[in-house]
Parts: C-alpha cells; sequence; structure tokens
C-alpha cells in the first residue's frame, strides 16, 4: 500500500484516479479548492463519491496556498504525488489569465517545493496535447520540439514541464509529465465539447460547431487515462543513460524525468462525434456552424509508443463505446 497525495480530487480526472486507487487498496489523502469555474455541485456530487471510502481522505485546499500545502505534506507524507489540479480551458485563458498564472504556475511551483522538502519519491503530473501548440506533423511526439504554444493555458503546461525537469535536475526529485489528449467520459467537465453537446441537444438548442467542422481530436476515455496515470505512477521516472546534449531528446534526459503522451492514437472527426452522439441520445441535433477559436487546433494525434514500451498500455476504448457510457451517465445523472 502505498500513501498518495492527489491534487484536483474533485475533479474529472482526479476523481477517477482517486477512486481507483483506494480501489486497489492505497491510501489517498485529496485535496481540492472547489473553485467555481464550472459547476461546485458536480465537484461536491464526485466528492460524495469518495468520502466515507478507507483508504480516502479530503482537505479544502488550494495548491497556491503555500504554507497550507507544506503543513499538509509535513504531515501525511506522501511517497507519490499525482498533481492534477489546474485551471483547465483554452478559451477561458483569454479571457482570465490571471487564474492560470496563479494555479498553473505558482501552484505548481509550490508542488514541486513541496516535494523537494518532504522526500517524495516520485511526482507525476497532468500535461497536455494543447502543448503541442502550432506544430502539424502527426502523429505528436514527446520527441518532437514543443515551443510554439497557441494559448496561455498551453504554455502554462509547457512551463510546468520545464520546471519540473529543474527540479528532477537540481534535485533528483523524479517527475513524469502527462500529455492529456481530449478526455472524455462519467463524471467529465461541463466546458468540454461533449458534455455541452449533450445539454444543448436535448434542450433542443443548437450546438456550436467551430471550424465548420473542420476538426479532429484524439478523443480518449476516462478509465484509458485513469489506466496510464497510475501505471506511469508506479514506475518511476529514471535518468535515459543515452540522452546527449548534443541531439537533446525533448521527452527524457539525463535527469529523472519523463513525457508520455495518453491519447486514443486514433483521431476522430468532430462531426463524427457528433453523429455518434446523436445516435446515442435518439435525436438530431442543430449545428451552428462557426469559424475556428482563438487558441484552438485543427487536429490532435497521439503518438503512443513510449508509453506502449515503457508500462505496456495502450488506450483503446472506441468512441462509440466511450460516448454510449457517457450519455447513460449524463442521463442518470441528470434524470433526463
Amino acid at each position: 500500500m502505498a500513501n498518495f497525495l492527489v491534487t484536483g480530487a474533485a475533479g474529472f480526472i482526479g476523481y477517477h484516479v482517486a477512486s481507483k486507487l483506494v480501489d486497489r487498496g492505497d491510501r489517498v489523502v485529496g485535496i481540492d479548492s472547489l473553485n467555481d469555474y464550472y459547476s461546485v455541485q458536480l465537484k461536491n456530487d464526485r466528492l460524495a463519491q469518495l468520502n466515507g471510502r478507507d483508504g480516502f481522505v479530503f482537505q479544502e485546499l488550494d495548491v497556491a496556498d503555500d504554507a497550507g500545502l507544506q503543513k499538509l505534506c509535513s504531515q501525511e507524507r506522501p511517497d507519490v504525488v499525482i498533481h492534477l489540479a489546474a485551471q483547465a480551458g483554452v478559451r477561458y485563458s483569454l479571457e482570465n489569465p490571471g487564474a492560470y498564472v496563479q494555479s498553473n504556475l505558482v501552484g505548481f511551483a509550490n508542488i514541486l517545493e513541496a516535494c523537494r522538502h518532504h522526500q517524495v519519491k516520485h511526482l507525476v503530473y497532468a500535461s497536455s496535447s494543447s502543448v503541442y501548440g502550432a506544430n502539424t506533423k502527426m502523429p505528436f511526439s514527446v520527441h518532437d520540439n514543443v515551443d510554439h504554444p497557441v494559448s496561455l493555458y498551453a504554455a502554462s503546461k509547457k512551463a510546468n514541464e520545464l520546471m519540473a525537469h529543474t527540479y528532477s535536475h537540481l534535485y533528483q526529485l523524479p517527475t513524469t509529465g502527462l500529455r492529456f489528449f481530449t478526455v472524455y467520459g462519467p463524471w467529465g467537465r461541463p466546458d468540454m465539447a461533449l458534455f455541452k453537446f449533450t445539454e444543448a441537444i436535448l434542450a433542443g438548442q443548437p450546438i456550436d460547431v467551430y471550424n465548420h467542422g473542420e476538426m479532429q481530436r484524439d478523443f480518449t476515455y476516462i478509465d484509458d487515462i485513469v489506466e496510464g496515470v497510475i501505471r506511469t505512477a508506479d514506475r518511476v521516472a529514471t535518468a535515459n543513460t543515452a540522452w546527449s546534449g548534443v541531439t537533446p531528446d525533448p521527452g527524457t534526459s539525463s535527469a529523472p524525468y519523463r513525457i508520455y503522451n495518453i491519447g486514443n492514437n486514433q483521431p476522430v472527426e468532430l462531426m463524427r462525434l457528433i453523429e455518434v452522439l446523436e445516435q446515442s441520445l435518439g435525436c438530431t441535433a442543430q449545428k451552428n456552424m462557426l469559424p475556428i477559436q482563438p487558441g484552438d487546433v485543427p487536429a490532435t494525434f497521439a503518438d503512443v509508443d513510449d508509453l506502449i514500451r515503457d508500462v505496456g498500455f495502450q488506450p483503446k476504448t472506441p468512441i462509440e463505446e466511450g460516448v454510449q457510457r457517457f450519455v447513460d451517465w449524463y442521463r442518470d445523472y441528470h434524470r433526463r
């Protein structure tokens, strides 16, 4: 049994990760700020599924609260930190950049300091496929340069990877960054396309379809994300002994530092997602075709070869199965 600290435990991915860890017998200390970026009720409802379970304890805490975080780590002494708390969303970063600086940069610096000073054995943290930014070479590989973000959210996630590398190099803190690709499934976020589409279609409202539908996303089902998170958490990051500063590999290092993509490795056309959703709901969507939004990219596609090689896992849930599971949960949760 390991002692885990999971930040963002009331969030979409954090809730599912904490639940899986408790299921297998680990002890989990979950923290979350419970901010109102989206429904606090949904966050509390996720927590209600965890509270009272053996091995799980929760504390309301913002990772930007350095003193509170240091105190918690001093008391709980986590072996592994899975850092999933962040200000999410590409479009919101255009409206409220300060929230991203505070949570994703200040908060991440506090996490690194807590791990450094409290002998954490492994830090696993959420990065994002958005770091690939203006890259057009497909599929996106962790061994490609990612120096051209197109949103502040993406820049904050790239910064996290750089900050983590510094601590891996200076303090030999093992860190693993996970670039998630368009996560969806039960208990999902209301600001994500699948949730918004479902809500609008059932209400008889039109859905906003960006770039006139000419979009592809590597939609990745939540159970596959969780499996990837936990498998990488169990495999402590190590140095790449073949790493060379002459031809530096962005995905590894001479320090105990690793980056992985977690994606379905099978991009889906946005119009195909809508078609599958219509079939699952038994309703036809009214479509409001719009240009691409600032900060968006037209396509994502994950190269997961490193994930397969190192932890023996490849996400594989087909979109038809994943969307149906989401719709079943949505109807049950909202009694629709």
